[in-house]
């Protein structure tokens, strides 16, 4: 159990790590596509690749679960995006980095609603929850941006957060129906690209392939597209399955941390104490939230 649970903890770390790395890649190929366009090339780019991995269609043993991966799909890989991405057209990146990280706080209250859970969080929970909103807000705000509240740009980050907090829930339960999770991931894609469409519509994507004969484009599309997107969607999902929704989801807490990082290794930004710190307190909150949570199933299997 000890070595599943560490496979979970990989898993949840190392997609956070690439995620956290990809607005990198999303910063150099807004220079010539639409966010829109970023979105939905990546993941037919992922449904292709996971096919790959896993063909052939998944049987599904009640057509009812059908409707849970369209949600899922929705939620995780179609509303999510476009809030995020329409949230940064009214307000700060800074203001949207902070409350998408109450997602994990989101999962926990619908993890105990919808999940079946007869469990609840100890106080240390929500006060790592704290202690790390409060370390991501240093590291949003230490730089020459103050907040600034936009409500409109606030909410639709708050939306996304919630969203994302569905998405979390959904793959847990879709996680018990046996199937694949390359195939489960892949059917989550294919929603999710089909619900894009009336976007596509409404931002006048294009399709414009010959952009990708620059290397560059080309490179970072493929990254977001077999990384961000195949591989790490697939590595989420197994640790949602492997974890549970609540403590897969705290891992978010360190995204803001490795695009710090990131920042200061390849675009050589500077960062500043207040920042370093704000990281430190980050990382603390993310232990405070994930040794400490416990369900009575669990107590009770052990006993």
């Amino acid at each position: 159990m000890k070595d599943k649970n560490g496979m979970g903890h990989l898993a949840a770390l190392f997609t956070i790590v690439v995620w956290g790395t990809t607005f990198i890649s999303t910063k150099v190929l807004l220079r010539n596509f639409q966010p829109v366009e970023i979105l939905i090339i990546r993941f037919v780019i992922g449904y292709i690749l996971l096919f790959l991995a896993k063909p052939g269609l998944i049987r599904l043993t009640d057509r009812k679960q059908e409707w849970v991966f369209a949600a899922a799909g929705l939620c995780g890989i179609c509303l999510y995006y476009l809030l995020e991405n329409i949230a940064l057209t009214y307000t700060l990146a800074s203001n949207v980095g902070v409350i998408i990280s109450a997602a994990p706080f989101f999962t926990a209250i619908l993890s105990k609603i919808f999940l079946k859970e007869d469990g609840h969080m100890r106080v240390s929970f929500f006060l790592g929850f704290a202690v790390a909103i409060v370390g991501i807000c240093m590291m949003s705000f230490s730089g020459s941006e103050t907040l600034k509240l936009n409500p409109k740009g606030d909410i639709l980050a708050l939306a996304a957060a919630f969203v994302w907090a569905c998405y979390s829930v959904l793959t847990k339960k879709i996680s018990g129906y046996g199937y694949s999770t390359i195939q489960n991931t892949r059917h989550m894609f294919g929603y999710g690209i089909l619900f894009m469409i009336p976007a596509a519509v409404a931002f006048d994507f294009r399709l414009g392939l010959s952009r990708l004969a620059d290397p560059v484009n080309l490179l970072n599309i493929l990254f977001l597209g077999a990384g961000a997107s195949a591989l790490c969607f697939v590595t989420w999902n197994m640790a949602v399955q492997i974890l549970g929704a609540v403590r897969t989801s705290v891992y978010i807490y360190i995204v803001p941390v490795v695009t710090i990082v990131t920042s200061v290794l390849i675009l050589h930004e500077k960062i500043t104490g207040t920042a370093a710190l704000g990281a430190g307190l980050t990382l603390a909150g993310l232990i405070l939230s994930e040794g400490k949570i416990e369900f009575r199933k669990e107590r009770e299997s052990a006993l």
